[in-house]
């Protein structure tokens, strides 16, 4: 007896159903996030623990759905020739496979992985249901195949290859800026701990010509007066030169000798803490966990030749994390003065690194870290008078020039196109 045609064209249907589950199975499992999934089956999501179990043999579950889809598949193009047959005789035979092909590529293939690659845990967690007693029932035919298809991609696969490797610094902080949901403020604070590897203390430390200090060797009203009038909790002592530094004394320890009528070098001593020194180019993250280790909250930072070059402190690296502790950054940088027109003049010891933390922009900073080194290095000489460069998208006028370099400029941040990579017009 015949099959009926009605019947054989809902077959296909029902085989059309299976081959996009099949599919659809198959993008959606191999586009789940690994680690949302790890963290889901920490939470005791059954689903999400099934598709890990199959997820841990990749090799497996490939076999059994491309078995499964393969097969239907096959029905399906056997059926659909028997019906083109039927009604078109040889015509059919070479319309069929056209026509099919098109019908399962449209609605067992294209659409059916669209929709996983959008809604991966939707599809995948719901068939790491059938899959896994689909796996079980036909793990015979699956292990002969897989056993054949591994010896043969076995010359062409390392031994020591992960389907999901550790995320590096560079991977982690693109998945911070573009794979979460958490607030602009959470993010910028993760980034900050990543950036932490990108810099050093010299980029955020006092620099020495801004540090205050006491002289031991001064005048009791002189060292009163300094301390008294100090907007800073913790000064360095210093004897016979900047450079030697003896202790550091914390304000609030200053009353014990501030009380006598008359102090002398050894009650200063006394009240002081021994100095914390640290060298240059100490990576920020290092020296936090330098910081916690020596339980201090400042340190000296110094040269190759034990020169004093700064002061760094655990505040300026918690701010590289949270921000400035202040609501306008830029109003809080002496160096930064905003004009009506959009521009800004900046002194020229200001650090580019709080340049553009305050302003939002982008100035070179593989090099110099101030704006005085930046002009100078594009200039390659110390100007006679006043003079405009521009340096990427920023136009720069000195307006005041010293024989050791740029005390200000007038700097505006423009959007003409750029000029090649380290080309500057004087």
């Amino acid at each position: 007896m015949e099959t009926p045609t009605s019947v054989m064209l809902f077959a296909i249907l029902l085989l059309t159903v299976a081959s996009a589950y099949f599919s659809s199975s198959e993008t959606a499992m191999m586009s789940l996030n690994r680690y949302r999934l790890r963290h889901l089956v920490k939470q005791g999501h059954r689903g999400a623990r099934k598709s890990a179990r199959l997820l841990s043999r990749a090799d497996r579950l490939l076999g059994v759905i491309l078995i499964g889809n393969n097969l239907v598949n096959n029905i399906a193009a056997t059926i659909a020739t028997v019906v083109a047959i039927r009604h078109f005789g040889d015509l059919g035979v070479q319309m069929a496979p056209i026509l099919l092909t098109i019908f399962f590529l449209i609605f067992a293939e294209v659409a059916p992985k669209t929709v996983a690659v959008e809604r991966p845990e939707t599809i995948a967690f719901p068939s790491s249901f059938v899959l896994e007693p689909l796996l079980k029932f036909l793990h015979p035919a699956v292990a002969f195949i897989n056993a054949i298809a591994n010896f043969v991609v076995k010359p062409f696969i390392t031994g020591g290859a992960k389907s999901s490797e550790p995320l590096g610094a560079e991977e982690l902080r693109t998945v911070v800026n573009e794979g979460t949901r958490l607030s602009a403020g959470r993010q910028t604070m993760l980034l900050g701990i990543l950036d932490l590897e990108r810099a050093t203390v010299d980029d955020i430390m006092v620099p020495r010509s801004e540090i205050v200090a006491i002289d031991i060797d001064a005048g009791q009203g002189e060292i009163v007066e300094q301390i008294v009038n100090s907007q800073h909790t913790r000064l360095p002592v210093h004897r016979g030169g900047e450079n030697n530094v003896v202790g550091m004394l914390h304000l609030r320890r200053a009353g014990r000798f501030l009380m006598k009528e008359d102090f002398d070098a050894s009650d200063l001593l006394e009240a002081s803490e021994e100095p914390y020194f640290v060298p240059s180019g100490t990576p920020l993250h290092q020296q936090l966990f330098n910081f916690k280790k020596a339980k201090s909250r400042i340190a000296l930072v110094v040269d190759e030749y034990g020169d004093i070059e700064g002061i760094v402190t655990l505040e300026d690296i918690l701010e590289e994390i949270v921000g400035e502790f202040t609501t306008d950054v830029a109003s809080d940088i002496a160096e930064i003065h905003p004009q009506d027109d959009g521009s800004y003049v900046i002194e020229g010891a200001a650090l580019l690194r709080d340049i553009n933390r305050a302003l939002s922009w982008s100035l070179p900073m593989d090099g110099p870290r101030t704006l005085n080194g930046l002009v100078l290095e594009h200039l390659e000489f110390i100007p006679e008078s006043n003079v405009c460069l521009r340096i990427d998208d920023y136009l720069i006028e000195t307006l005041q020039i010293t024989d050791n370099g740029v005390r200000g400029a007038k700097v505006r941040r423009t959007q003409t196109p750029k000029d090649p990579p380290g080309d500057a017009t004087a």
